[in-house]
């Protein structure tokens, strides 16, 4: 992305990795107390729903920006990364295929309890991906050259 004088910008793609995990983690837990509250009625239920939705709408969007342009990016600098990029995309595929589910209960709109049986699916192994992907690419992601909007990389949060 240009700055001034048609300089690109160095972007430290490390911390914005972070700052996204941080802000999904986050998300997380606000749509689990949601759950967790439980409250009767209409206005909760949507309130309930639109978490669910929100959140599984940020997590996709946050892996199909990685797979369509940071491991791509990845790969073409640092092309012995391959099996770590493999491993990752895999955990994308697993998580996408428990994003449906919570979805599809969502969009049944089942009740609490059984949002809150799937949204501890998507938790356990989200967080399990994030720490890998952290211990793993962190370091490359302190010098990786990427001309990009990180919002467009990984996700607008």
């Amino acid at each position: 992305m240009p700055a001034e004088g048609g300089a690109t910008r160095l972007v430290a793609w490390s911390n914005e990795l972070r700052r996204v995990h941080a802000r999904l983690r986050e998300a997380l837990a606000v749509t689990r107390e949601t759950l967790a509250a439980g409250a009767p009625g209409p206005a909760a239920l949507r309130d309930q729903l639109l978490y669910c939705h929100g959140f599984c709408t940020a997590l996709a969007a946050h892996h199909e920006g990685e797979d369509r342009d940071l491991f791509p990016a990845i790969a073409e600098q640092y092309p012995h990364l391959a099996p770590t990029l493999h491993a990752l995309r895999q955990d994308h595929s697993m998580i996408s295929h428990l994003l449906a589910g919570l979805q599809a209960a969502a969009d049944a709109t089942a009740p609490p309890a059984q949002l809150l049986r799937h949204l501890e699916g998507v938790a356990a192994i989200m967080e399990s991906h994030f720490r890998y992907e952290e211990r793993q690419l962190l370091t490359v992601l302190e010098t990786l050259a990427l001309d990009a909007d990180p919002d467009a990389v990984l996700g607008p949060l």
